[in-house]
């Protein structure tokens, strides 16, 4: 009887052993045990004593090499082997099984083999046997328990409830695959259920599969093979312990198996069987950390699945700081050297503009995001690069935290943001993946952010610099308020922005004042003024999308409001001067009151030698004493330097228009350009009666049209100054006369530009402003000057004396005589309105302005007679006392 050594894998009943070949586990046997019968596991329900009988065996001998011998075999269909086996400590598993009761010797155990060994062999377990008998062992037991097993779960989801938290003593029954197993849980002493299990975490590669229907094999996917023996050596029969943490969308319990060695899933991904899932992340906890680095141990040695996988180096840490917030997924960093690029924050998404249950959260999350990193120091780590794809391009994903706190997350718990749900072959995702899946699951069972079904209020701005009548409307509001908060939305030039004010749901152009900054390029295309496109970047590195404060002043031309920004309780536009990118504006400083400051700044800047002062030449400030900047002190605009004494140059002029908001003048020349206009006019309105062509579509802003004026339903070259597309509607300068109004485009015509364009005759009207005094800004008074002016000038022609000239805009500082009543020089319309009382001699004067000792004299004399008379704005007394 010869002996041959095996191991055994598993155990079918009480007197049955599956052994397979030590060196080969795929050659396998079955091997029944000799003289005996124990009782059967069936699927009807098991055999008294079964279970014990077979678990009895198991645990003496599964997993464990054995020595057995064949005594005699039984030829039926399925041919079976009879014989006996030896333990490696040399007990005889025969001996064992009888004497302890769980198997008892066949009724024709003596016909099975006759030999010598054989008798003696059957004699030795009768008296075995006998003993058991006597002492109740076993199946000779007066009280063997039945236990009752279930093959199904009729509830799992009450029973994951039930058992979490809690641990369960199970016996694995089969391997289907690396992460699909058939356990038979001990859920009570008397009663067990058998079930397939889920491996908690991970993914096996499947099998070899037959289909059912065609009987059709399917291959197994690669290392399904040898994911399902390495769970098989080590877990098939064994006794484990289940911890369920839920169920699948298919019903199946997902559980951790654990055996004392530990968790069979991180033996599978350390060995690279098996990669981690992340649809379970949320029931393992923080149990999922250890899963993902026992995945990243194969990856880095390339074990199994991950042979072929690039190893991910860890990205080192940069520091940067955010200079813009895209979205809530989306950021713009910007380096120590300067150097801006785009991140998207790793496995997160902001909510969907595309899900009405989401979209409404959009503009919350990205506001939530820019409040707290606009501006502020972070640390980035690049976690991968997601390839361009139809429609975007190559991304970098990145992990971005702000002391020590990380963006995604803190998006996350929020519920500003949702978890991106990844390939398996990722690896672009966030390193702390598990606790932004259990964040988000916090999120949506406590309504947070966009998991509340309860949308925001939406909020719309109303853009006040749309239209020129709408920004005079919300001059009074802004105008009384100082310090009013706003987010800067967008940075047109460096003095230039878009600003939202929540309070007031506001959108507003803005513009700073006290400064003239050079402009940037428009389009790609475009040049730059010189320091322009500095002092725009350097706007969008210290203001986009910064909190900052503004007071507003005044309204420009076309809508803009006019003040003083404040970017951390510092204007903003003395960072520009300071830079040497912008220039005081003398006039505008003064009005503001921030003349000191500018004119300190701007000082510093040509010490400094920075921006367009770099060739700064002291001397040139001495010959030009305190005018570094042509301003009148009272109405001017901005402009180069001018000459310290005061012009002597005498015209012909007629006042065209006055503006209500400053008492500014349009003016026409008279001479060869008034009489060309009038030849141009007249072949213009019989142009008109000929012709009746409407425009070929919408005008744009900056268009030469010819346009019917309301007043006398005249035909008038203008120019379009901004358009109502909605009301079809354009508001247009008159550029011959200098007013303004709005008109349908049905009261609008092309130009016809060879025979009336302003190549062929240049517009006519000029801006100028009144030299030597300053008008009120109270709207009051303010009117009370322009019905003086206009008292004094309208339908006359006049001399004026050109005093001074903007070099840049060509605007013209005036002193106007009515020839027909004045008689010297110092019987001017400007001495006219300050003895009226209506304007004032300005109390700072430039060089020009100084040299005119005559003139200046002359008009104070006028004021004071106004003064003591209490004429007009000195009617409460003197407003210059302080």
């Amino acid at each position: 009887m010869s002996r041959m050594e095996a191991k055994v894998k598993s155990v079918l009943s009480g007197d049955t052993l599956v052994l397979h070949n030590v060196r080969n586990p795929a050659q396998e046997r079955t091997l029944s045990l000799a003289f005996v019968s124990a009782p059967r596991l069936r699927r009807e329900g098991d055999e008294a004593g079964a279970f014990d009988s077979r678990d009895f065996l198991r645990t003496l001998c599964v997993g464990k090499v054995v020595q057995f011998s064949v005594l005699y075999n039984i030829p039926t269909p399925s041919s079976r082997d009879y014989g006996i086996v030896t333990l490696q400590d040399g007990r005889q598993l025969l001996d064992l099984v009888v004497s302890e009761g769980w198997v008892k010797l066949r009724d024709d155990a003596g016909k099975k083999e006759d030999s010598p060994q054989g008798i003696e062999l059957l004699e030795k377990l009768q008296t075995l046997e006998s003993k058991a008998k006597s002492e109740s062992k076993g199946l000779w037991s007066s009280s063997i328990p039945k236990i009752e097993n279930e093959q199904e779960l009729s509830d799992p989801k009450a029973f994951a409830e039930a058992w979490k938290g809690k641990t369960i003593d199970a016996v694995v029954e089969r391997v289907i695959s690396g992460d699909r197993l058939i356990c038979r849980l001990k859920v009570e002493p008397k009663k067990h259920i058998q079930t397939m299990i889920l491996v908690a975490g991970i993914r096996a590669p499947a099998t070899k599969r037959t289909n059912p229907s065609d009987n059709s094999e399917q291959a197994a996917e690669p290392f399904g093979t040898e994911s399902h023996s390495f769970v098989e050596q080590r877990l098939l029969q064994r006794s484990i312990q289940i911890n369920v943490v839920g169920v699948s969308p298919q019903g199946q319990l997902v559980a951790e198996l654990r055996h004392p060695v530990g968790n069979i899933a991180e033996f599978l991904l350390q060995n690279g069987l098996a990669r981690c899932v992340d649809h379970h992340s949320t029931m393992l906890g923080g149990e999922m950390g250890k899963l993902r680095q026992a995945e990243r141990q194969a990856r880095d040695k390339k074990l199994g699945l991950f042979h072929g996988a690039v190893s991910k180096g860890s990205g080192s840490e940069i520091e940067a700081i955010v200079s813009r917030v895209f979205s809530a997924d989306t950021l713009f960093l910007r380096n120590k050297a300067g150097a801006e690029k785009r991140v998207n924050l790793s496995s997160v998404r902001q909510p969907k503009p595309t899900d009405p249950a989401q979209s409404p959260f959009v503009p919350e999350a990205k506001e939530f995001l820019r409040k707290r990193l606009i501006g502020k120091h972070v640390k980035v780590v690049i976690d991968g690069k997601r390839p361009a794809t139809e429609g975007y391009d190559e991304r970098e994903m990145a992990t971005v935290t702000l002391n020590q706190t990380n963006v995604g997350l803190l998006l996350v718990e929020n519920g500003f943001a949702s978890v991106i749900r990844h390939r398996m072959d990722d690896t672009d995702r966030s390193p702390i993946y598990d606790e932004l899946l259990a964040a988000e699951e916090t999120a949506k069972t406590e309504g947070r952010g966009m998991w509340n079904p309860k949308s925001p209020k939406k909020i719309e701005y109303v853009d006040y610099s749309a239209s020129m009548d709408q920004a005079k409307r919300q001059l009074t509001l802004f105008s009384r308020q100082k310090r009013v908060p706003a987010v800067v939305d967008f940075v047109k030039s460096g003095s230039r922005f878009t600003l939202l004010v929540p309070r007031e749901n506001a959108k507003l152009t803005f513009v700073l004042s006290g400064i003239s900054c050079p402009k940037s390029a428009r389009n790609p295309g475009d040049k730059a003024e010189a320091f322009g496109q500095e002092a725009h970047d350097l706007a969008n590195r210290r203001c986009m999308q910064r909190d900052v404060e503004i007071d507003v002043e005044n309204i420009d031309k076309v809508g803009g409001f006019i003040g003083t920004m404040y970017v951390n309780r510092e204007s903003f536009a003395k960072s520009l001067v300071e830079e040497g990118y912008a220039s005081v504006h003398a006039y505008s400083a003064e009005k503001s009151g921030n003349a000191n400051e500018l004119f300190a700044a701007e000082q510093k800047a040509k010490e400094g030698r920075k921006g367009r002062w770099h060739d700064w030449d002291p001397s040139h400030d001495a010959q030009d004493a305190d005018e570094p900047h042509h301003a009148n002190g009272t109405n001017g605009t901005n402009g180069d330097s001018a000459p310290v004494e005061r012009r002597k140059d005498y015209r012909d002029v007629i006042i065209t228009h006055i503006d209500p908001e400053n008492c500014h003048l349009k003016l026409q020349q008279v001479g060869t350009g008034t009489g060309a206009l009038t030849d141009l006019m007249n072949s213009f309105r019989t142009f008109h009666v000929s012709s009746s062509q409407g425009l070929d579509g919408p005008p744009k802003a900056g268009d030469y049209v010819s346009a019917k004026f309301t007043e006398d339903n005249a035909w008038y070259r203008a120019r379009i100054r901004r358009n109502d597309r909605e009301a079809k509607t354009s508001e247009v300068v008159y550029v011959d006369y200098g007013n303004s109004e709005v008109v349908p485009w049905s009261r609008l015509r092309p130009l016809e530009q060879g025979k009336f364009g302003v190549q062929k005759l240049k517009a006519q009207a000029v801006d100028a402003v009144l030299s030597f005094v300053q008008f009120s800004q109270s709207p009051e008074y303010l009117k009370d000057a322009l019905f003086a002016i206009e008292d004094l000038t309208g339908g006359r022609q006049l001399v004026a004396n050109v005093d001074c000239i903007d070099s840049k805009d060509g605007t013209l500082f005036v002193t106007l005589f009515d020839p027909k009543k004045s008689d010297r020089v110092d019987q001017s319309i400007n001495a006219e309105i300050v003895a009226e009382g209506v304007a004032m001699v300005p109390r700072k004067l430039k060089g020009w302005e100084k040299s005119a000792t005559d003139v200046l004299n002359s008009l104070k004399t006028r004021e004071e007679e106004a003064k003591s008379e209490r004429r007009g704005i000195w009617e409460y007394g003197d407003l210059t006392e302080d």
